[in-house]
């Protein structure tokens, strides 16, 4: 499913700086940000939080079958990470195959094409993973 251009520019936010927010009542991180702490409810009060993207990899699986968009990408580890911060999110493992990785694993966000629409449509940028290497 393409995404509409309008919506592409309000997610760079998000896409591009891992912009989240805080809970200053209860100090729970969220990535994406969200307008009210579920936690908190009205009593929490969120303020902005960029998060550095390093964490370590919580579970993940390795992609034969991708979603429409992504079949030039095949084979391709996608995990769930747990970052440093304390949120989770969810994001592709890039130059690595599903041999390579193990639970546990520390990563980093780099900066990557996600996809694009069509050869002269718009190009979607936003952070990936890789691995650490100790």
């Amino acid at each position: 499913m393409k995404e509409s251009i309008p919506l592409t520019w309000r997610r760079i936010p998000e896409r591009y700086r891992m912009k989240g927010n805080k809970c200053t009542n209860c100090s729970t991180n969220y990535f994406p940000p969200r307008i009210v702490c579920p936690k908190c409810r009205r009593k929490g009060k969120m303020e902005t939080l960029y998060f550095k993207g390093a964490g370590k990899i919580y579970s993940f699986t390795e992609i034969n079958s991708p979603a429409t968009g992504f079949e030039e990408q095949v084979p391709y580890v996608f995990a769930i990470i747990t970052l440093d911060e304390g949120s989770n999110v969810t994001g592709q493992i890039v130059d690595a195959r599903g041999t390579d990785v193990k639970i546990g694993d520390r990563v980093e966000s780099v900066f990557r094409k996600i996809q694009s629409d069509d050869p002269e449509g718009l190009i979607h940028y936003g952070f990936k993973f890789r691995l650490v290497k100790q």
